[in-house]
C-alpha cells in the first residue's frame, strides 16, 4: 500500500484546514460541478478492485459480514439521530448528520483495517455489501429518521444513490470480469485516485461553507465526534458477538464507525435546498479518519486474541 494511501487521514485533515484558511484553493471543485463525478470515480475504482469471489464470501461465512452490515445500518443511523438531538443541532446540521450516518461504509475503512491489522478481506466484503444495499437503505433510513423536519425526496435519493454508487461499482465489476488486462493497469492507481477525490470533496465543501463552520463548528463537531465514537465503541462491543474480541470485532468496529462521507456530501448537495446540510459529511470524513487512525495505532501494537471468527461457521 502506497504512502499516499496510508497517510490518507493526514491528507484529508490538512486539506480541510487549508480550505478553511483559503477556500478558493478547493472551492473550484464544487463550482465546476465535480463532486458527483469525483464520487463516481471513487466507486468505479472500488468496483474494479472487486471480483465475484468477494461476494461469494457472504455465502461461505455470512455471519460476520451480515452482522456487521446490520450494525452499520442500525447503530450509526440511531447514534446520528441521537447526537443531533443531544446537541440540539439546527435542522440543516441535524439532517446532514443523520444522512451521513445512514450511508454505507467508506473505502477509507479498508485502509484503516489494514493499518489496524484487522481482517482486511472481511472489511472489503462488508464495504462492498453495505454499498450494494445503500441504494435502498440510505434513502429509506434517512427519510424515516428525518421525519417531518424537512421534506425528503426519497425517490430522488434512491435514484441518486444508485447512480453514484451502485452503477459505477457494477461497471467496475464488469470491467474486472471482461477486461482484466485493462483493469490490471487501473488497480495500482485506483486507491490513490480515491484518496485525491475524497480529499477534494471534503475540502471543497468546508471551504464553501467556511463562515457556517466557524459559527457553529464547536457544537457540530462535538455531535459528529460523539456519533463516530459511539459507532466505533458499539461496533466493537456488538461485533464481539462474532465469537471473540479478535479481528472480526476490530473490523466491524472500523466498518460501523466509518461512513462513506463522500456519498453523504453528494446526496446533501443534490437533494437538500440548504447547503449547510453537506457540512456534517465533510466534518465526518475528517473525524472518522482521525478516530480510525487512533484505533489503528492502538490495535496495531496488540495482536488480536482471536484471528478467525466463530460466528457463522
Amino acid at each position: 500500500m502506497s504512502a499516499i494511501v496510508r497517510l490518507f487521514p493526514l491528507w484529508v485533515t490538512v486539506a480541510g484546514v487549508a480550505a478553511l484558511v483559503y477556500p478558493p484553493a478547493f472551492t473550484w471543485f464544487l463550482d465546476y460541478g465535480l463532486i458527483t463525478p469525483g464520487l463516481q470515480i471513487i466507486m468505479l475504482g472500488m468496483g474494479v478492485t472487486l471480483e465475484l469471489s468477494d461476494f461469494a464470501r457472504v455465502a461461505r461465512t455470512p455471519g460476520p459480514i451480515l452482522w456487521g452490515v446490520l450494525l452499520q445500518y442500525t447503530v450509526m443511523p440511531l447514534v446520528g439521530w441521537s447526537s443531533g438531538y443531544l446537541f440540539s443541532l439546527p435542522t440543516p446540521f441535524a439532517v446532514g448528520l443523520i444522512l451521513v450516518c445512514c450511508c454505507p461504509g467508506g473505502t477509507a475503512s479498508n485502509v484503516i483495517a489494514y493499518l489496524a491489522k484487522a481482517d482486511v478481506a472481511l472489511s472489503v466484503s462488508m464495504t462492498a455489501f453495505s454499498t450494494m444495499l445503500a441504494a435502498a437503505c440510505t434513502p429509506l433510513l434517512t427519510t424515516w429518521l428525518v421525519g417531518s423536519r424537512v421534506d425528503v425526496d426519497a425517490r430522488g435519493l434512491l435514484i441518486s444513490t444508485a447512480e453514484v454508487v451502485l452503477l459505477p461499482v457494477l461497471i467496475g465489476l464488469i470491467l474486472r470480469r471482461y477486461l482484466h488486462s485493462v483493469t490490471e493497469r487501473i488497480l495500482p492507481v485506483a486507491p490513490v485516485a480515491a484518496v485525491v477525490m475524497i480529499v477534494l470533496i471534503v475540502a471543497a465543501i468546508l471551504g464553501d461553507q467556511k463562515d457556517a463552520v466557524f459559527e457553529s463548528g464547536a457544537r457540530l463537531l462535538a455531535a459528529v465526534v460523539t456519533a463516530h465514537s459511539a459507532g466505533f465503541l458499539l461496533g466493537y462491543v456488538l461485533g464481539s458477538r462474532t465469537g471473540g474480541f479478535g479481528n472480526a470485532a476490530r473490523t466491524i468496529s472500523i466498518e460501523v464507525g466509518m461512513q462513506n462521507s463522500g456519498l453523504g456530501a453528494v446526496l446533501a448537495q443534490a437533494h437538500f435546498a440548504n447547503p449547510l446540510t453537506a457540512i456534517p459529511s465533510a466534518l465526518s470524513a475528517i473525524t472518522h479518519c482521525i478516530l480510525g487512525s487512533a484505533a489503528a495505532a492502538l490495535w496495531s501494537r496488540r495482536p488480536p486474541t482471536e484471528v478467525s471468527p466463530k460466528f457463522g461457521r
